[in-house]
């Protein structure tokens, strides 16, 4: 299966293929449509997002002084 991607406007129902696939594409197709202005997130929306993920950091450890030994992990 091969994808293409392309952007366009459809004019009376109509959705036009770009002539350069129009040669590509010889077989049965499968169409999905993204409308872009349908539910588009806000980019403002998208930056708090952004900011909000760098804020969560992961638990950190100093572990230079720990001692390991492992036979005493091992004993049962």
């Amino acid at each position: 299966m091969q994808a293409y991607e392309f952007l366009t406007k459809p004019t009376n129902g109509i959705i036009t293929i770009p002539e350069e696939l129009r040669r590509k594409i010889t077989s049965n197709i499968k169409v999905i449509i993204l409308d872009l202005n349908q539910n588009s997130p806000d980019i403002d929306d998208i930056n708090a997002a952004v900011r909000k993920s760098d804020m969560i950091l992961p638990p950190t450890l100093d572990t230079r002084d720990w001692k390991f030994d492992r036979g005493d992990a091992n004993k049962r």
